[in-house]
């Protein structure tokens, strides 16, 4: 297909007019969920006679990509524009597609900038312009002359700007489209202008939830989980946590590995410990112990730990940490759930994480 490349410092991606028939066959539209804060289409509710229920009912739950999820909404109302839209063009703007791809472009004779630039094998990702493209499907179905005369602008991005495309995405759904924070937290560590210390929460918060030794593995709600497994807290509130923690920290590359491995492994082994010393109310239904409220209060038990020096040495740490936090072993019915609020009275979580925060550092000190 004739594109032109446009060179920008030392990123090259590609502007393309796309037929809009043709577009609409090279991509693909996916959907990113979190947790329970998003509503699905389930197939027993989706309308044989809607067609757009039934379009975005086959690309939910998606776990390929990143993107917001579609709305009914939207699409319908850029649709019914498209109807009335005579005169006016339909999509003057650009759409931004992505490819993993590194894709090859063959200047024209004459023209350094102007050339053919072959289509990737995989369907382009939608980094923005997914309702647009959604609607234009609907809008041709009922009008299908009308794909003959029309075109798409689009900028193309290759896995050659793999991170330029990432903090694009983050840029553009962050701010006019907002979406849930936790979808930016696994988008961190692949932006160029994140700062360390939020790349280093991110990468720490990653490893709590995929590690095998973990005693948080996949107890996290995170986007695009499919563990089956119950959840103990969102994926941003974690995160806010360990900012707390990682607030100002610089460094990167290596040094960033190394910090969050040894950080890793100090919330690792307190985890352990602490799960011995709470016995049979840690996960359990009837307790508080590992609620997000008391969660974030422990991991701040931990960080007073570090402050301290007691992190180390880290051989025998965990037992060494077992022994500190036995108080905690007598204190399991205040934390049953019933009561637990009257019991920790606050003006909202973020008083009463400080409350327990403080009770559990005092028992210990």
């Amino acid at each position: 297909m004739l594109a032109t490349q446009i060179c920008q410092k030392d990123n090259r991606f590609y502007f393309v007019a796309y037929p809009a028939e043709d577009l609409l066959r090279h991509v693909k539209f996916v959907s990113r969920f979190y947790g329970e804060q998003q509503q699905v289409l389930e197939a027993s509710r989706v309308s044989p006679h809607d067609e757009v229920e039934q379009f975005i009912a086959k690309i939910e739950r998606s776990d390929t990509a990143f993107q917001r999820e579609p709305s009914q909404l939207k699409i319908r109302a850029i649709e019914n524009f498209y109807e009335t839209a005579e005169s006016q063009p339909p999509i003057p703007g650009t759409v931004l597609l992505f490819t993993r791809e590194e894709l090859m472009f063959e200047p024209l004779s004459g023209f350094e900038h102007m050339g053919n630039l072959h289509e990737p094998h995989e369907p382009f990702i939608i980094i923005d312009g997914q309702h647009r493209l959604a609607a234009l499907h609907f809008y041709l179905l009922k009008h299908p002359e009308e794909s003959r005369h029309m075109d798409v602008p689009c900028i193309i991005f290759d896995g050659r700007t793999q991170d330029f495309a990432t903090e694009m995405f983050v840029v553009i759904n962050s701010t006019p489209t907002r979406i849930n924070k936790s979808h930016l937290v696994d988008l961190y560590e692949k932006i160029a202008w994140t700062s360390p210390d939020k790349k280093l929460a991110a990468r720490i918060a990653d490893m709590l939830y995929a590690e095998d030794d973990s005693p948080m593995q996949y107890r996290i709600n995170r986007l695009g989980g499919r563990s089956k497994q119950k959840k103990w807290m969102l994926q941003a509130e974690l995160f806010n946590e360990l900012l707390r923690w990682t607030k100002g920290w610089e460094g990167d590359g290596h040094a960033l590995r190394r910090e969050a491995a040894d950080r890793y492994r100090i919330l690792r082994d307190f985890f352990k410990a602490a799960s011995s010393t709470w016995g049979d109310a840690w996960d359990h239904e009837r307790y508080m112990v590992t609620k997000p409220v008391t969660l974030k209060a422990m991991i701040r038990v931990a960080v007073e730990l570090v402050q301290q020096g007691d992190a180390l040495p880290e051989e025998n740490r965990v037992e060494r940490w077992k022994a500190r936090l036995q108080p905690w072993a007598n204190e399991k019915p205040r934390f049953r759930m019933d009561g637990f609020y009257e019991r920790f009275a606050a003006r909202g979580q973020v008083e009463r994480t400080r409350r327990i925060f403080n009770e559990l550092w005092r028992l210990i000190q």
